[in-house]
């Protein structure tokens, strides 16, 4: 769906979109949309019972007195409520009302009404990144797509955003469009199947940031190996297919400041290992690599937008397989950092992997914070469900910004303790700690187990095995792969960290 911006005019045909606050009914331009329709979109308001509840639509086919193919009106709900994330839900629901319809084009009238506290061009823009995140399938391996009812491939559709102030709008929106590219990025990744995202071909995918400015380096198994980085090597020893770790540098800040640090959990297939899982559900261990996918995601929605920020993203690249190579329960790992891992339960695989990545990114960077992301533990879905990811951090003023960056994007997220009393739990007899902490507390001792690896640097963890992978599905997102996080956390560095 291509997405252009223009002022307000009533189009001869194709779909029409019109917005409504709760309670407020038409004015402006859908009052006089209405008057031209002899009262028809009026009274089919009243007879259906439409409000104007948010992400609420009453569907209006041929209306009277116009040559529309079909009026959508689109609730906002409470006007003095509205936020920018609301719209950019009600975009969302207005992408998948109209992609059911078989206009070519498509027209979103934007007009809010008296009462709104959001500025009518960043309404638009907010509406526009809804769409754009809305406006997205994974059908690449279909042979045969889904045709409409005559056996037409549904037509490719432009869709104009109208705003009084039209180019504010489109400058508003660019940066939000480039997020949303972002999103879609990591969409795909987490959405890849297994034989075809693998390693070295994820490293190559994300190379492919390099025409945007990013600069990527890739380490294979020699390189780190050399770096002593026993803790991700084990886990990937038992594939056919060599482990990765990418490093991906944007530089659009001061030069001589200090880069954040972004690292993700790239378990591109997880059996297991020898701890093997149950079969049934495995095939969404594909997902497994949700949290390398939205760094992916964030360092191309930030470069894309010039964010004016450091940030190097960092992501370890492994394929968890039972094989005679695969490490085992009882193995003591050497870590990059020198400490030592006894291995309890090989299923516990993506905290090994990050603790040589967390150790790396800091000894090399010298990061002003770090936060990781990783689909860690089944436990924070007991503590949490699918509304939040569990967060942990050293650090409260990190955590507060970022607690504050999920609720205005929706990406929220949930503060679960740290202490010494937890970190006992973790304690080996044989090393210097064990790669699991028992069943109790699983989603902290999995945080604590990390916090040993990041030599105390401010640090956060964002476990998000409920919301980066077969997630709720919201007006926004409809997919196995919901890109989460990558919002959040351009969000968190823009409202904070760039100069």
């Amino acid at each position: 769906m291509k997405i252009k911006f223009a002022k307000p005019q009533r189009p001869k045909t194709g779909t029409l979109v019109i917005l409504a606050g709760e309670g407020a009914g038409l004015s402006g331009f859908g009052a006089s949309l209405d008057e031209a329709s002899g009262g028809a979109i009026a009274r089919a308001m009243k007879a259906s019972g439409f409000t104007g509840k948010r992400e609420k639509l009453l569907d209006i086919l041929a209306p009277a007195g116009l040559e529309l193919d079909r009026v959508l009106v689109a609730g906002l709900g409470k006007l003095a409520e509205l936020k920018s994330r609301d719209l950019e839900l009600v975009g969302g629901a207005i992408a998948g009302a109209v992609s059911s319809g078989k206009s070519k084009d498509v027209a979103v009238v934007v007009e809010l009404g008296e009462g709104a506290k959001v500025a009518t061009a960043d309404a638009a823009a907010a509406i526009a990144a809804g769409v754009k995140l809305r406006d997205y399938t994974f059908d690449k391996y279909k042979t045969k797509k889904k045709d409409d009812e005559n056996g037409n491939k549904k037509p490719l559709r432009n869709l104009t955003i109208m705003s009084a102030d039209a180019d504010a709008a489109k400058a508003a929106a660019a940066p939000l469009l480039a997020v949303a590219e972002g999103v879609h990025l990591a969409r795909d990744l987490v959405n890849e199947p297994p034989n075809v995202l693998y390693p070295a071909s994820y490293a190559k995918r994300a190379e492919e940031l390099t025409r945007l400015g990013v600069k990527v380096e890739v380490l294979g198994e020699k390189e780190m190996t050399a770096l002593g980085m026993g803790a991700l090597l084990a886990v990937g020893q038992g594939s056919s297919r060599e482990s990765r770790l990418v490093v991906m540098t944007w530089q659009g800040g001061r030069k001589d400041a200090p880069p954040i640090a972004i690292i993700g959990k790239g378990v591109v297939f997880d059996t297991g290992g020898i701890s093997i899982k149950p079969g049934a559900g495995m095939q969404d261990m594909k997902g497994d690599m949700a949290g390398s996918a939205c760094v992916v995601g964030l360092m191309h929605a930030l470069a894309a937008r010039k964010a004016r920020a450091n940030v190097v993203g960092v992501i370890g690249l492994v394929e968890n397989m039972p094989d005679g190579s695969a490490y085992r329960p009882g193995d003591i790992l050497t870590s990059m950092s020198g400490q030592t891992i006894e291995v309890q339960n090989t299923d516990a695989e993506g905290r090994l992997v990050l603790a040589d990545a967390l150790w790396y990114t800091q000894e090399r960077f010298k990061p002003r914070f770090m936060i990781d992301l990783a689909t860690l533990t089944g436990a924070i879905l007991i503590a949490l469900g699918k509304e939040h990811a569990g967060l942990f951090s050293n650090n409260d003023e990190l955590a507060a910004h970022i607690t504050a960056a999920g609720v205005e994007t929706g990406e929220k997220v949930w503060r679960l303790p740290l202490g010494p009393e937890y970190d006992k739990l973790i304690d080996s007899d044989v090393a210097d700690m064990k790669n699991v902490g028992g069943r109790n507390a699983g989603s902290i001792t999995a945080a604590q187990f990390l916090q040993r690896f990041v030599n105390g640097v401010p640090w956060a963890h964002l476990d998000i095995a409920g919301t980066g992978m077969d997630a709720n599905k919201t007006a926004l997102s409809q997919h196995f792969g919901s890109g989460w996080g990558v919002q959040l956390l351009n969000r968190l560095i823009a409202d904070h960290y760039e100069t």
